[in-house]
């Protein structure tokens, strides 16, 4: 009796009563209420999504079909002539180069977490040291970030000093100022920012791996990159699409470092940057709109060609 009790989860006990419940409505003509109650439990969420999420895109899109201003009660109709004038006027629709710098950061930023991840999955001294380390720059926030790099890049900051501190002096430039540098110095910023993100999911996902698998291997004579070739990237192949998913999503609505930063000053104006100046600057709150879903519609494409080229197979290990 007491190895029952010992053997018994409080999820055995809710799952108890749960069955309990229904079998008592059912029998009572009442089974009704074990079909309402789930709807009950999402209607909050759901008001939410619906609230904040489905109805503003809704209204973006509607507003991408107008002239409004953001400020009249009137909202003129123009069809399609926002979406013509971004294509066909360059100053729109060229700041999109802007964005390579941060696509190509964003590999770079999922190689380094991946090495990572990689290393610090296996037995390495001060591992967790070096966990903290790499997933702090995540947890801080971004406008602190963007003020400790504005330092850091300022001229004779602390970035030139620790160049003219290794005989590297002459390398000093303005590394904000200077249009032809700005673009590298906030991807820079970008890797050491997100960093974090994608090496917490790599870490997770090869950790998840069987022991058992890496034993077999090291039997087999494996060293560490037949292991990482044949058990961990195919392992972890589904967090690898995830992660090349959001760094699409994320080069191209950087915002908040280039706008913290510079401002958008020197060349570093990125989409998101030029369509919130289009609607709260010069109060072209349609045309903003257009943008926005112009970026949408982007994202929503790369992500679907993505999935069709890299399909979200499942992975067996054991076979």
């Amino acid at each position: 009796m007491s190895q029952q009790l010992a053997r018994r989860t409080p999820g055995d006990t809710l799952r108890k009563i749960s069955n309990r419940f229904v079998r008592t409505e059912v029998r009572n003509g009442k089974n009704h209420t074990s079909i309402v109650m789930p709807w009950l439990f999402l209607a909050i969420p759901l008001a939410l999504l619906l609230t904040f999420t489905y109805i503003p895109v809704g209204n973006m899109i509607w507003y991408s079909f107008t002239s409004w201003d953001g400020l009249d009660q009137t909202k003129k109709v123009v069809g399609i002539d926002n979406f013509v004038k971004i294509f066909t006027r360059p100053e729109y629709w060229q700041v999109f180069a802007v964005s390579l710098y941060y696509f190509v950061a964003s590999f770079v930023q999922m190689a380094l977490a991946l090495y990572f991840a990689t290393i610090l999955s296996f037995k390495t001294r001060f591992r967790s040291l070096f966990k903290g380390i790499l997933f702090f720059p995540y947890l801080i926030n971004a406008v602190a970030i963007a003020f400790i790099f504005l330092f850091f890049f300022r001229p004779g900051g602390t970035l030139d000093a620790v160049l003219g501190f290794i005989g590297l002096g002459n390398v000093s430039t303005q590394w904000l100022g200077n249009p032809d540098v700005v673009n590298y110095s906030l991807a820079g910023v970008a890797v050491w920012r997100y960093i974090g993100l994608n090496f917490v999911l790599f870490l997770g996902a090869i950790q998840s791996i069987p022991k058992e698998l890496y034993e077999a291997a090291d039997l087999d004579g494996a060293n560490r990159w037949h292991q990482f070739r044949y058990i961990i990237a195919p392992g972890i192949q589904r967090i690898i699409s995830l992660s090349f998913i959001l760094a699409i999503a994320g080069s191209l609505s950087a915002f908040e470092l280039p706008f913290i930063i510079t401002g958008g000053a020197n060349g570093s104006t990125t989409f998101v940057i030029q369509t919130i100046q289009t609607a709260f600057v010069y109060r072209k709150v349609g045309l903003a709109s257009a943008m926005a879903v112009i970026l949408l519609v982007i994202v929503l494409l790369v992500t679907w060609i993505q999935r069709k080229i890299v399909p979200d197979e499942k992975v067996s290990l054991s076979s």
